[in-house]
């Protein structure tokens, strides 16, 4: 039976390239001279620490353009709360997106079921798993999925015939 993967994954060799292009530009900037502004990727996240909310504006807006430079999805970036950290800075961890959870599993099930298309749809891990006996009502779900905005940057895998 036909089937592919829905996944969701993100090139961390891409997002340390894009944070690596970031850090050099806001040391040449001219608004960020003198500042004390530090971009760190760890793992699967993005620390920002500086002084105030206006270059922490700034950077956060480097950062992105630098990730669409590099065909990083906006998506895959999940912005925490702004924090005070010690010496009058402010802090923002930004987490990179890896993987489906579960409740975007169970909601990506739900809109291939609200379709009636004769698909099955399974969560697997950090995936979800379309399987079905026609190959045009796959490509029907898949074109569904790239038009609704469920948070996600999805990518459609592994298509088997």
């Amino acid at each position: 039976m036909p089937s592919f993967d829905i996944v969701s994954k993100v090139d961390m060799q891409e997002v340390d390239n894009a944070v690596n292009q970031a850090v050099k530009e806001i040391a040449q900037r001219y608004d960020f001279k003198g500042s004390k502004s530090e971009v760190t990727l760890e793992k699967d996240a993005i620390k920002v620490l500086t002084e105030d909310d206006f270059r922490l504006k700034a950077i956060i807006d480097i950062l992105q353009s630098k990730f669409i430079k590099r065909g990083i999805s906006a998506k895959a970036l999940q912005y925490g709360k702004v924090e005070n950290a010690s010496g009058s800075m402010v802090r923002q961890v930004i987490d990179v997106q890896q993987g489906v959870s579960k409740e975007k599993g169970k909601e990506i099930n739900n809109v291939i079921k609200e379709t009636k298309l004769k698909v099955q749809s399974q969560i697997q891990d950090d995936q979800v798993r379309v399987t079905g006996k026609n190959i045009d009502d796959l490509q029907q779900v898949i074109q569904l999925l790239k038009g609704k905005d469920l948070g996600l940057d999805l990518q459609f895998v592994n298509f088997r015939q």
